[in-house]
């Protein structure tokens, strides 16, 4: 069993619209190479066509180097710049005649990219965002939200990511 599928169960989802953003970024087991937008389940849990998953890759890519960054790692490989992927999905401020709330969403499409705008803007209003991270552990790379009191957490998970770390460690030093 890799890292990513024991952290799964034992964090809870990132809060608000990111919960979107993390499933889209741990759909790739890079231990493994799995990844479930090879399926037809793991596409239609993201509304795509099997023409739109090249993008939707290029997307993760993109948000897990944010993501690495976020928990101050260099990128895992070079990538389209986050920002250059969502300023195509332009977003409007919708409000709720009900209640008067509002949110910012998708201006039109409701494709992906713009599902993603809309968390990132909401993770940022909310202060959210900057404590969404990804794994430290080269061979993971999971995003995961960053519960730790002082905001300094480097593993998606402690039992299974930081545990293998810290047996390196050890071993290096002839332990």
């Amino acid at each position: 069993m890799g890292g990513n599928v024991a952290s799964m169960s034992e964090r809870s989802p990132a809060p608000g619209g990111l919960g979107l953003v993390e499933a889209l970024v741990n759909t790739v087991d890079l231990e493994t190479g799995a990844d479930s937008l090879d399926t037809r389940e793991g596409r239609a849990r993201f509304g795509l066509t099997q023409d739109e998953v090249p993008a939707a890759r290029e997307l993760r890519e993109s948000l897990r180097a944010t993501l690495l960054a976020h928990a101050g790692h260099p990128p895992h490989r070079p990538v389209t710049p986050l920002g250059e992927l969502l300023a195509a999905a332009p977003l409007v401020v919708a409000v709720d005649p009900a209640d008067g709330s509002a949110a910012l969403a998708p201006a039109r499409d409701g494709s992906l990219a713009a599902r993603v705008a809309a968390a990132v803007a909401e993770a940022l209003v909310a202060g959210t965002w900057s404590r969404f991270k990804a794994c430290e552990a080269a061979d993971c790379h999971w995003a995961y939200y960053d519960r730790s009191p002082g905001g300094r957490g480097r593993w998606c998970s402690m039992q299974v990511c930081g545990a293998r770390a810290k047996m390196r460690r050890y071993r290096a030093k002839g332990g």
